[in-house]
Parts: structure tokens; sequence; C-alpha cells
């Protein structure tokens, strides 16, 4: 199950359980509403409660993330799975934002409010 908020730091989507291609779908048309509206947001993926993830997301993140990478300002990961980890570094040669991993979603949020003070 996925839950999506849009705060002014950018849209920020927590999983918990297993993460489905339906939710990976609903993330992607939340992100591209902001796009088309707002300009480059900012993600915040907070995977901490993620028990699994379908074959079927991987290969939908990878072609959104090449289609669409270069539509996103700074992406924050929260996890503490190390597979998750190096997937995430993985995933930064298809996008051209700057990717960070935490471990605590509070830290995340405020390295992406860090974007937005610069900005400002």
């Amino acid at each position: 199950m996925i839950a999506i908020e849009h705060k002014p730091v950018g849209v920020l989507a927590s999983v918990v359980g297993e993460f489905t291609l339906a939710d990976y779908r609903e993330f992607e048309e939340n992100v591209l509403y902001e796009v088309k509206f707002h300009g480059q947001p900012n993600l915040l993926f907070d995977l901490t409660d993620m028990l699994g993830y379908t074959v079927d997301l991987v290969w939908e993140e990878l072609r959104f993330s090449r289609t669409h990478g270069h539509h996103f300002g700074r992406v924050a990961v929260v996890t503490r799975d190390e597979w998750v980890t190096w997937a995430t570094w993985v995933s930064r040669l298809f996008i051209d934002s700057e990717v960070r991993v935490f471990d605590d979603g509070a830290q995340a949020e405020a390295w992406l409010c860090e974007s937005i003070a610069v900005i400002d």
C-alpha cells in the first residue's frame, strides 16, 4: 500500500507492506501532476515499512525513470535495507537528480527543504 502527500517540499510517498505496480502507477500520476503544474518536484520515498515489491514494479520504475528522469528535483529514499540502498544507487544512472539515502525520514525531508531554501 502507498500513501502519497503533496507538500511544498515535494511529493512524499510512504510504502507499507508490498509495493505493487498499482501503487507505483499511483505515484507516477501524482509526480506527473506536480511536473505539469509546479515544475520539478522533489521526491521522498519512505520505504522503511516496505516488506517487498513485485518484479513488474521494478521494470516500471526503470521505464519511468528513463523517461522522466530529468523532471525531478532532489530524490530522497528512506530505508534501512541494504538491497534497497543498492538499488537506489543503481537508479541514479537513469535520472539527472541528486539522490540520497537516509535512515531517518525527518533528515530526508530536511534535506529536501534545503533545496527549496536555495531556490528562494
